[in-house]
């Protein structure tokens, strides 16, 4: 198995957007115990707790901007000021729910402001390598449950789906018609677990909360199935692919996606232990019943594997939040797992 390069990461400029979320604030502190200086453009965290200030991410940031990335005036005088040598944008509009909600928002956050980034780098000098985060869910989904590979149909039908289908569209686009721009990809993960998710409508910060209140939880689809996978591993995707784009020799889109397959929501449930639910009542939002992935090309390109089966990753997640609740110290936590991931061996083939 291929580990990030901490040869490649130490010193180096990385422009990392999104920085404030869940996924963003595990990468910021991955980026720095490989020894990069980190630049964050995102919006404020949501309102209560979250992962950015559990893990203290902004002690190990070089720059901490607070701007939203439809601001394509704001966004470009950012990334110029940041002189990236690498680009890792993962802000986004990333709930389903929301993007029924506000379907506008959705398509403005993750396909317009995609654009404007990928603008912005148009002529910057010095970036070797910009990687764009999308998601499992960019496929057309007929629900039979085949794991989806690279070179598959994009679709989505509800707006979050289409918007991130259509982002990918969109940096297809530009890198065909665009001579000025650096070596461009985007990564396509979901259902990401790991500790530190407080989002709104999904199942395990639904979970936590449920517990912490003492009620059960109201599951939507429990018979659905998803790639479920800890965060460290995609991650780990993400950063190997960085350096593969920088080489030159990266695809121009990757899946990252569990190596033990897919499991259905009551499944995770019941590996996590001691929750009671109960499964929702009445009509609920339209999602694909079943989804799964196929990573075989980001093993044979990138070297990359799991290292967490899902058993594990789910433990690991329920053991970052019962410490969180403690009121342990998450940095510590969570730098502790980055190392181990980043000295462990894969999943054997």
């Amino acid at each position: 198995m291929t580990q990030p390069d901490p040869g490649f990461w130490r010193g180096r400029r990385v422009l990392l957007t999104g920085h404030t979320g869940f996924k963003g604030s595990w990468l910021a502190r991955m980026l720095a115990a490989l020894g990069a200086e980190v630049t964050g453009i995102a919006l404020d965290p949501e309102p209560g707790p979250a992962a950015f200030a559990a893990m203290r991410v902004a002690e190990v940031l070089a720059a901490d901007h607070r701007a939203d990335i439809r601001d394509a005036d704001a966004l470009a005088r950012l990334q110029r000021e940041a002189r990236p040598e690498v680009v890792l944008h993962l802000a986004a509009q990333a709930l389903v729910g929301r993007g029924h909600a506000d379907p506008a928002g959705t398509f403005a956050t993750n396909v317009t402001g995609t654009i404007n980034l990928l603008q912005a780098l148009r002529g910057l000098p010095g970036v070797a390598a910009a990687l764009m985060v999308t998601s499992d869910k960019v496929y057309r989904n007929d629900g039979s449950g085949r794991r989806f590979a690279e070179d598959d149909a994009l679709g989505g039908e509800d707006p979050y789906s289409a918007s991130k289908a259509a982002c990918e569209i969109a940096v297809a686009s530009w890198r065909a018609s665009f001579a000025d721009l650096p070596p461009l990809a985007t990564a396509r993960a979901g259902n990401v677990i790991g500790g530190g998710d407080f989002s709104e409508a999904r199942i395990i910060p639904d979970l936590v909360r449920a517990q912490s209140a003492g009620v059960s939880l109201v599951v939507r689809r429990p018979d659905a199935t998803r790639p479920f996978q800890h965060v460290l591993d995609v991650l780990r995707g993400y950063l190997l692919q960085a350096e593969s784009l920088a080489r030159r020799t990266s695809p121009p889109a990757l899946n990252f996606g569990p190596r033990d397959g897919e499991i259905r929501v009551r499944d995770l449930l019941a590996a996590w232990g001691g929750v009671a639910w109960r499964p929702a009542e009445g009509p609920v939002m339209e999602e694909a019943p079943r989804l799964a992935l196929d990573s075989t090309l980001a093993g044979r390109a990138l070297g990359w594997h799991p290292v967490l089966d899902t058993p594990r990753a789910i433990a690991a997640t329920a053991a970052w939040y019962a410490a969180w609740r403690s009121g342990a110290d998450m940095a510590r936590a969570t730098d502790a797992a980055i190392a181990e991931a980043l000295a462990a061996k894969a999943l054997a083939a």
